[in-house]
């Protein structure tokens, strides 16, 4: 029997090329190992999110990015979050056993209270219960399902140390192994993909490619990238080009070596070198783009997808859920 893997994919914002390469592309290798199970964070999202028609347009096109990026709903369970009730019924329950202490050391709470400080503001200014209990609903996510390994970046392995605890509170409690522990699998080869000014591809620094940008803009924005001032004729280390290096992320290993000779050599210029870049991207991503806009052209089928996805994710749930509620006493 596999092993079970759990993704929670937060609709925040358009998919990037750094979401493609150090997200999406690795929890989708999972699958091929684990019994993988994806869902769509919107409960979190809120917490940021107020936007009805925002959040509700970033749940469809995160969940057709996915898709398109090569997700197949008849091999996994791919669910939106809020469409599995069991979550926040078991989020609840989890309370009971979660200290304020340990929800006073999550990172996004402390970093939200240092800020607030820094700015001589309420130490608790902005600070919603929906961020400071946030881990306790994470926890949720993650034990509702079995979950044996959460495949996270080492900034979020806190996350899953803390669905240890709680889980091994409520197990103590109740001398028995009602929720199941999991354990981070921490992706330490994912690629660290560079943005357009040199710095790791992220929205918050807006230096981002979008996955399922048109082609058009696609070549504006690589057009854009932040490069030095080395004439044509000067030779260029591949190494400490941002250009070459989102290039090998696309090329094969003929065209990367190709590539980096020319650097050495001398003769190429930026522009030149990033017309190559344009090349290799639009060649991988034309198909998804191709994908994506099929499925968001039609939205009541993306929604069956995960109404569907929900429908198999519900008896796992439950199952978890019956488990808690007899140990408790809750149930006869």
């Amino acid at each position: 029997m596999k092993k079970v893997s759990l993704t929670g994919i937060k609709p925040t914002g358009i998919l990037h090329i750094g979401n493609y390469f150090g997200a999406i592309k690795p929890a989708l290798n999972l699958a091929k190992d684990y019994d993988a199970r994806y869902f769509i964070a919107d409960y979190h999202a809120l917490n940021t999110m107020k936007d009805p028609k925002e959040l509700a347009s970033n749940i469809r096109e995160v969940a057709a990015g996915w898709l398109a990026a090569g997700l197949d709903p008849e091999k996994v369970i791919f669910y939106r979050q809020s469409s599995v009730p069991e979550t926040f019924e078991l989020s609840t329950m989890l309370m009971a056993f979660t200290s304020k202490g340990l929800m006073n050391r999550a990172h996004a709470y402390k970093a939200a209270v240092q800020e607030n400080s820094e700015k001589g503001e309420d130490p608790d200014a902005g600070v919603n219960m929906g961020l400071f209990t946030y881990p306790v609903l994470m926890a949720a996510d993650i034990l509702l399902f079995d979950s044996d390994v959460v495949p996270v970046g080492k900034d979020q392995v806190q996350h899953i140390e803390m669905a240890q605890d709680i889980a091994q509170a409520v197990n103590f409690n109740y001398k028995e192994e009602v929720l199941k522990i999991p354990r981070a699998a921490v992706q330490d080869s994912v690629a660290v993909v560079p943005g357009l000014d040199g710095r790791k591809m992220s929205k918050s620094y807006n230096n981002t490619i979008p996955v399922f940008t048109p082609e058009k803009q696609l070549r504006k924005l690589i057009m854009r990238i932040v490069t030095n001032s080395q004439a044509v004729e000067e030779p260029k280390d591949p190494e400490t080009s941002q250009i070459y290096l989102l290039y090998a992320l696309f090329a094969s290993q003929d065209e990367q070596a190709a590539l980096a000779s020319r650097y050495r050599q001398g003769g190429m210029g930026w522009g030149e070198a990033k017309e190559e870049l344009f090349r290799v991207v639009n060649r991988e991503l034309s198909p998804l783009r191709e994908r994506f806009e099929a499925i968001m052209a039609d939205p009541a089928a993306l929604d069956k997808i995960l109404e569907q996805g929900a429908e198999k994710a519900r008896p796992i749930a439950r199952a978890t859920l019956k488990r808690l509620r007899k140990a408790a006493g809750i149930d006869p």
